[in-house]
Order: structure tokens, then C-alpha cells, then sequence
């Protein structure tokens, strides 16, 4: 099989991807967490043209802006945003694709500019490849149903990479502009996108002054119009974040989860005087949560009020920054040895659920193809980035969402770097030649390709099944949440009224049942511990009088997620409790009218 025939495969395949993704996006089942409740209300303050309320040093808002022209065009009520917003990742989705298909053939440019080799995957054959790995990542870490921007920015940092490639493989300065235009959006999806922007315009110089020999001038000309590009795309953000700071700004979730995650300092509900839980860092708060009363047990336990930033479903989680303003990360060596232990394994864990791939590439050189990344150099520009993706997120932590698009930029390099060896080398291992290797090779990237494809479409089918035996309209409407926003509504709660929550189950974890309810929760009773929460509530002796402080601050109820089989008469502090619905989520009425309150 040719470098052509496999046109056809690969038109088959984008048409396929439509229906068969769509029915994935129909079928998604509900999956949202405390970040996805954040970026929905950013939406909705895009939506009520509140921006300088929307300006977040957590949550960039390019995504949430998409959430928020779908509000404009779908007017979606708090019941049904979700499948409205599963159709907004699908669109991203295929953002994805566009730019992978972008991103691609950039690559082979370059290859083919850079000195022709006998490539054992043609440019169809690499881009059907691009393409599956897209659909898998979509099976696991970037599914429909992550209401987030790790798809999006995926989409912008493959269209930025595929214009250095294009920038790098002709003479034409308009894609030096581009890439700054792409990696300027990708930084209002998220941070991160600033460091990486600055990384590929220095590969950008260097690549063309050291490796292709072109002028110094043509070298700087172009990496100097990336960065105006960049800055004049990026800029406005910057200077909307260090106004709302007082300071030069880009962002604060990298410097954050540092502190969490390396440092050891509390994440949740830090206050001046928990110095034992600052971890390795320099905390001076400028404006921490305001802590009520302090409660027996954990670290931290007690009730707190977030009226003093009540922005967002649960203003603790919608801007971290705010009440985390001025926790300064500081180094140490045993701390890095932990981090990079657990990202070490982290990595390994994301290989070994990638595997496809990788096994697809052993297969090639076992066939008899030949890697021979010594004699040529194209490959370096999105390898290097690609690894510097990942070192960066190595810094702090690991996931999957994040690092996908790495793995993408290391990996499809090595598959397009894949050389058959002339029939007239000795090649004693040779299992195929090279004709038959070539086709050989488009056989298997159409195999992984369809298999990935009819899996995705499997798994949606399966969905749809479970959902029918549950008698769920739709996926996403899960029973537990939605029968919590509706047992709120029986109860008196009312769209736009105050609430207070308890436990990490209701108030961080998940927490789009206020949403739902349209409600606000400004006050919370924290305890960390999820496990047998009526029994803390049980062992607190100034019970009562914690009770009394939440209603004093005028919430109308207290919502928990409990045990049901805990809650009961012989468990003295169930009284008063009244379940929403078939749940396991709990209110005790504070400040409501009639029969409910009493």
C-alpha cells in the first residue's frame, strides 16, 4: 500500500468521526467537578458583561467565553447546560483535529524541507495516526464530558506548534505571526501557555540561525514578530490580572499548586495563625477567609464566610487566588525528591495506559524499519517543546489532561522519523521489504485508527444502555445531584438565596448541586474528613452553637452528603436533617418560612 491509497482511509475516517463522536457527546455521563462549577460561573459573569469579575488568576477565561456564546445562542436553563456544554466539546473536539491535521502536515513539510527520506509512514498515514490518538485521549483523559479547557488548549498548542513547523520549513515570515497569535489565545486558556509561548520562540531563532544556517537577522526578524503577536494577544490579560493585583501577573495556579503540592502547605481554609501548615512556604495572607468559629478536630476545622468575596457557587474554589493571595513557595531538596518519585510514576502510568501507540512503534522497528534521529533533525523543534511540556508539569504535578498534548508532540515526530532501509542494505533482521514494509505500516495505522474509532463508538453504546436501564433521560442529568437541586426547591430554597454547606463531599468535591438550585454557598462548616460525617458532626460539643452561627449568617439551609444508613433516630445528631429526595445529600432548614424551618 502507497503513500495514496491511503486517502481514502483517511476521508472514511474523518466522516465516520462525526456521527460516531457525536453519539459520544450524546451519551456522556455526568462528570463535573469543583473546576467545572468555576468556569460555568465565569461564563455566566462573561454573560452579564460583569469583566472585571470574571478576571481570574485561577481560571483564564477563553473557555468560559465559549460557554458563554452557547448561553447567547442555546439560552440553556441550569437543568440542561450541561448537553449544551458537552456540544461546545465536541466543537473543541474537532478543533482538535483541525489542528492536529495542521500540525501534521507541518511536520512532513518540514521533513521534506530539511532533506527527503525514505519514510516508512506517508503524510495520510501520519495523519490518521494523529487523528486516532486524538479519538483515544478523548476514551480517557479529554472526554466530552470534562467541562474544561485542557481540549482547547490542546487544539491552540498543536496549531501553534504546526506554525513554527510551517515557519521553519519555508521562507515565508507570516507564520511567525501566526504562532504568536495561537499561543496567545492558548494563554487565555490557561497560564502555562506563557512559558511554553517564550520556549518556542527561542526554538524558533535558533532552529533557523543554528541548525539552517539562516541569517541572524531573518532569525530575529521572525521570532520578533511571534512575540509582538503574542504580547499584543496575551497582553491585555496580563495587565487586567496585575491591575486586579497590584502587581505584575500572569497567573497564580502554577505558583499554588506548587505550594500544594510540593511545598506540603494546606490547601483549603489557611489561616495566619496555622503556621504548622505552611509547609515550605512564605505565607503573609492579604485577605484569608473569614473563620466564624473554630471547630474540635482536623487542622483548620471550622466555620467559615466567603461574604467578603462572594463571587461564584462556592467562592472558596471560584478564585483560590483571592483568599491564597501571598503564599510565596520556597525550595527544598527532600520535598523535590518526592515530587519527582511521584511524577516519575505518574509518567510511567500514563505510557502504560497510552500503549497503542507505543506498541504500533515497536511493531514498525521489528518490521525492519530504522530510527535514525542522529541523521536528521527535524524532529528536534516539537520533540524539545514536547519534553518541555512535560518537565514544565513535572515542576508541580502530572496528570493526564495536561500532558496529552506532549505526549502527541514527542511522539508523532518519532513515527514521522521512521525510515524503510534501501533494499540493497544488508539487513539480515528484515522481516518485510520495503515495499511490503510501507504497506505493511499504512495497514497498521489504519487498524489502530478504525479499532480506536469503533471502541469509542462501543463504550458510547454502552452508555446509551445503562442510561435506558436507569430510566435517565439523559446522561448527564446524575440522580444524586439533580435530586439534591430538586429536594432543595420542595424544601422553600429558593434561585439567588444563601446556603451554607458542610463536609468536603458537598462544598469542594462536587458542588454543582448549588448550582443547580441557583444558589450561593457563602458559608461552610468544614470538615475534611468525607468518611461517617455525622459522627464528627456527633462529636462536637458546641454543635448547637455552630448551627446557631450558620443562621446567623442568614443561610436558609445546611447541606451535608451523609451516609443514609447513619442517618437515623438512634443517631442523636441526625435530628432535624431532612433528606433531599433519594439522595444520600442532607439539609438542616435554617431561615426558611414555614413548616420547613420549624
Amino acid at each position: 500500500m502507497n503513500a495514496p491509497t491511503l486517502r481514502r482511509p483517511l476521508l472514511v475516517y474523518l466522516v465516520a468521526l462525526t456521527p460516531v463522536m457525536g453519539l459520544a457527546a450524546g451519551f456522556a455521563p455526568y462528570m463535573i467537578d469543583g473546576d467545572a462549577v468555576a468556569y460555568m460561573d465565569i461564563a455566566d459573569l462573561l454573560h452579564a458583561h460583569r469583566w472585571a469579575d470574571a478576571v481570574n488568576a485561577y481560571w483564564h477565561p477563553l473557555y468560559p467565553a465559549l460557554l458563554s456564546v452557547a448561553q447567547g445562542l442555546a439560552h440553556p436553563s441550569r437543568a440542561n447546560e450541561l448537553g449544551v456544554y458537552y456540544v461546545v466539546n465536541l466543537l473543541v473536539f474537532f478543533a482538535q483535529v483541525a489542528a492536529m491535521l495542521w500540525f501534521v502536515t507541518a511536520l512532513v513539510l518540514l521533513r521534506e524541507a530539511m532533506g527527503a527520506v525514505p519514510a516508512a509512514l506517508s503524510l495520510n498515514a501520519l495523519r490518521l495516526l494523529g487523528v486516532a490518538l486524538l479519538v483515544i485521549a478523548a476514551q480517557r483523559e479529554l472526554t466530552l464530558n470534562r467541562v474544561g479547557p485542557d481540549g482547547l488548549l490542546q487544539a491552540l498548542v498543536l496549531a501553534g506548534l504546526a506554525m513554527l513547523l510551517q515557519a521553519l520549513a519555508t521562507d515565508r515570515l507570516m507564520f511567525a505571526p501566526l504562532m504568536g497569535m495561537f499561543f496567545g489565545l492558548a494563554y487565555w486558556a490557561k497560564s502555562f501557555a506563557l512559558l511554553l509561548a517564550l520556549l518556542a520562540i527561542a526554538v524558533l531563532v535558533l532552529f533557523q540561525w543554528l541548525v539552517q544556517r539562516r541569517s541572524l537577522l531573518r532569525a530575529v526578524t521572525s521570532g520578533a514578530l511571534a512575540l509582538m503577536v503574542f504580547a499584543a494577544v496575551a497582553g491585555p490579560y496580563v495587565a487586567a490580572l496585575s491591575r486586579q493585583k497590584h502587581r505584575f501577573d500572569f497567573g497564580d495556579s502554577g505558583s499554588l499548586n506548587y505550594a500544594w503540592y510540593v511545598g506540603g502547605t494546606e490547601k483549603m481554609h489557611l489561616e495566619p495563625w496555622m503556621t504548622k501548615d505552611f509547609g515550605a512556604a512564605k505565607v503573609e495572607l492579604a485577605h484569608p477567609e473569614k473563620q466564624l468559629l473554630a471547630l474540635q478536630g482536623a487542622p483548620g476545622a471550622g466555620i467559615y464566610s466567603y461574604k467578603g468575596h462572594a463571587l461564584g457557587t462556592y467562592p472558596a474554589w471560584f478564585d483560590a487566588t483571592y483568599f491564597n493571595e501571598r503564599i510565596v513557595p520556597h525550595v527544598r531538596l527532600e520535598q523535590l525528591a518526592k515530587r519527582d518519585g511521584r511524577n516519575v510514576a505518574l509518567t510511567f502510568r500514563y505510557l502504560l495506559n497510552h500503549p497503542e501507540p507505543l506498541i504500533l512503534l515497536a511493531l514498525l522497528l521489528f518490521a525492519g524499519a530504522r530510527l535514525r534521529l542522529r541523521e536528521t533533525t527535524f524532529w528536534w523543534p516539537a520533540v524539545g517543546l514536547g519534553l518541555a511540556m512535560w518537565a514544565i508539569y513535572g515542576l508541580v504535578n502530572i496528570e493526564e489532561r495536561y500532558v496529552t498534548v506532549a505526549y502527541f508532540a514527542v511522539l508523532l515526530p518519532l513515527f514521522a522519523a521512521l525510515e524503510v532501509p534501501a533494499e540493497s542494505e544488508d539487513r539480515r533482521d528484515r522481516l518485510l521489504p520495503a515495499n511490503a514494509l510501507r504497506s505493511g505500516a499504512g495497514v497498521l495505522v489504519i487498524l489502530l485508527a478504525f479499532l480506536a474509532l469503533g471502541e469509542t463508538l462501543r463504550l458510547a453504546l454502552q452508555e446509551r444502555r445503562e442510561q435506558s436501564v436507569a430510566g435517565l433521560a439523559h446522561g448527564w442529568q446524575d440522580p444524586e445531584i439533580f435530586g439534591a437541586a430538586e429536594g432543595l426547591r420542595a424544601l422553600g430554597v429558593r434561585p439567588g438565596d444563601e446556603i451554607a454547606c458542610v463536609g468536603t463531599k458537598a462544598c469542594l468535591d462536587d458542588n454543582y448541586w448549588a448550582r443547580l438550585a441557583g444558589t450561593q454557598v457563602l458559608t461552610e462548616m468544614y470538615e475534611p474528613d468525607p468518611k461517617h460525617l455525622i459522627d464528627h458532626l456527633g462529636a462536637l460539643a458546641n454543635r448547637e452553637q455552630a448551627y446557631a452561627v450558620v443562621r446567623a449568617q442568614g443561610a436558609k439551609v445546611l447541606v451535608g452528603y451523609f451516609d443514609p444508613g447513619e442517618m437515623n433516630a438512634a443517631h442523636p445528631a441526625s435530628a432535624g436533617w431532612v433528606r433531599l429526595g433519594e439522595t444520600a445529600f442532607y439539609a438542616l432548614p435554617l431561615n426558611l418560612p414555614g413548616e420547613a424551618a420549624r
